[in-house]
């Protein structure tokens, strides 16, 4: 039985058209399913939950939407062991889909799901999991693609209530939304200066920091290759930060991020750790997966190694 937590709205409505897609491709294919509509912001967290508790050995849980759609149903789910976890993309960033290689292609991507549901469990992809835990959260948060301070998460959050967002995603250029805020926000922003901890050893500062982003796949923000080699199956987060650059010449960086050659400039560097503590003079903006979390001044990042298993085996040819 697949599950289906659709939201209708992504994309600025391109949800709604996708979903209607994905159903003729469950007709054709007489796979058995049922599916609810998200209504409001959390939803989705709260029908990933009551979906987990379902009396189903192999929960076949896909969602339609957006890396936030993502990152709230993965913030829903229980009896991890139980879930196999699918994505039918239809945001404007879709890190998730870039990460595990997804077409563009819905049909496409439902009949791979489809053919992955028919493999045993031990086939499927595994992945890792982010979890951050802040001050003044009630409890950690879970993250697929990323989460981080500074930049990255001021983008995240004017991007929620962006109307410049709405109105590229309906020229199908909604990638150019992160890449606009990001040069608004670049001087506008406080920078602060960061005591940071990895696995638990000993401490450093970073003066002036710009961002701190735990990664899980190599692109956050639209396809922006904040850490090259992250792998979302080792075991590990990427945390790539940027501390003590100028603010002018951080804009003349921002070509060389987009390449992936900006761990070549001084100031940018990413360490694979399986934790990250960190602690700051003034509180700074925190997102997970671009859903803002906060104003926070001490947070932690780890790993959670082969958390997820998911309907994406890229041995599956079409």
């Amino acid at each position: 039985m697949f599950y289906f937590i659709v939201n209708k709205r992504s994309g600025s409505g391109k949800g709604a058209q996708t979903w209607n897609e994905i159903m003729e491709v469950l007709d054709a294919e007489h796979v058995s399913y049922k599916a609810w509509v998200t209504e409001y912001a959390g939803h989705a967290v709260t029908l990933a939950g009551e979906i987990c508790e379902k009396e189903d050995d192999d929960i076949c849980l896909v969602a339609v939407g957006g890396d936030g759609t993502v990152n709230e149903v993965i913030n829903g789910m229980t009896h991890f062991e139980r879930v196999r976890f699918g994505v039918i993309p239809t945001g404007s960033g879709n890190d998730f889909a870039r990460g595990l290689d997804l077409s563009a292609d819905a049909s496409v991507n439902m009949q791979r799901i489809i053919a992955c549901s028919r493999l045993a469990r031990e086939e499927n992809r595994r992945m890792d999991l982010g979890e951050v835990s802040f001050t003044g959260g009630e409890k950690p948060r879970l993250f697929a693609v990323s989460a981080g301070i500074g930049l990255d998460a001021l983008v995240c959050k004017k991007a929620l209530t962006s109307r410049l967002k709405d109105f590229l995603n309906r020229l199908h250029a909604g990638k150019l939304t992160y890449v606009i805020l990001t040069v608004q926000s670049l001087f506008s922003m406080q920078t602060m200066d960061a005591a940071v901890h990895f696995d638990g050893k000993g401490g450093r500062s970073l003066k002036k920091t710009i961002f701190i982003a735990a990664m899980n796949f190599r692109c956050e923000g639209g396809g922006v290759p904040m850490a090259p080699d992250a792998d979302a199956a080792d075991g590990k987060l990427s945390v790539c930060s940027a501390s003590g650059i100028p603010k002018w010449r951080t804009f003349f960086c921002l070509p060389f991020l987009v390449a992936a050659k900006h761990l070549w400039i001084r100031g940018f560097e990413v360490n694979n750790v399986t934790e990250c503590s960190i602690r700051l003079k003034n509180p700074m903006v925190l997102h997970a997966d671009g859903e803002y979390c906060g104003d926070v001044s001490q947070l932690r990042f780890r790993c959670l190694p082969g958390k997820l298993c998911v309907l994406a085996n890229p041995h599956f040819k079409e």
